[in-house]
């Protein structure tokens, strides 16, 4: 990579990561789901650094984002929220980017890799939730994990034990907000490509 190209690279990483970090800030909660339950549409940078500039952009913009809430906000969750997402950072960027290459990074293949995408992250949310989230916020709290449960899902009477609450907080509220992030994503990254800035960086990177 030439060394332009490296400048223009870093420049559109480093914009997207600063974008992504406010847009993490300026999240707002879903009625009935759980109080650390937030939308944002910090991924939705994520998407257009992926499809952009490729998979290390895309980590990049996500690592970055969390570092500039921390360093702005700080952390609402004990830092249990900003963990869980760098978890799911390489589930995220790394198989998005697979399918696109795969498929000629067509937009009926950034289409495809965000449909694949969606379910992963969600079966993936919950795997976190069960396995990791929830059982960090007990032992921070020093309850068992069937109180946290029911303190956190206090919101919706309906949550009575962790089952109840994958199903009905933890799939609803990352199919709500992954939807909205993809769709926004897509369509800005479809924006970009349509005024010719993908075409530009493919020219720089493959000279």
């Amino acid at each position: 990579m030439r060394t332009k190209n490296k400048t223009y690279y870093f420049i559109i990483t480093a914009m997207l990561s600063a974008l992504a970090g406010i847009l993490m800030s300026m999240e707002f909660p879903i009625p009935l789901m759980p109080p650390f339950y937030k939308v944002d549409f910090s991924d939705v940078p994520s998407v257009i650094a992926t499809f952009l500039l490729g998979p290390v952009s895309g980590i990049c913009v996500e690592v970055i984002k969390i570092l500039i809430k921390l360093i702005t906000v700080g952390t609402t969750t004990m830092f249990v929220g900003e963990f869980a997402n760098l978890l799911g950072t390489l589930l995220f960027v790394l198989p998005l980017w697979i399918v696109f290459k795969k498929m000629g990074q067509t937009r009926k293949a950034a289409v495809i890799s965000l449909g694949i995408n969606l379910p992963v992250r969600i079966a993936f949310s919950c795997v976190l939730n069960a396995c990791i989230t929830l059982p960090l916020y007990a032992s921070a709290m020093g309850l068992s994990l069937d109180e946290v449960v029911r303190t956190v899902g206090a919101v919706n009477p309906l949550i009575r034990n962790l089952p109840l609450f994958l199903i009905l907080a933890t799939i609803p509220f990352n199919l709500i907000k992954l939807l909205l992030n993809y769709i926004v994503g897509y369509l800005l990254y479809d924006r970009l490509k349509e005024v010719g800035v993908v075409k530009g960086w493919r020219e720089r990177y493959d000279s």
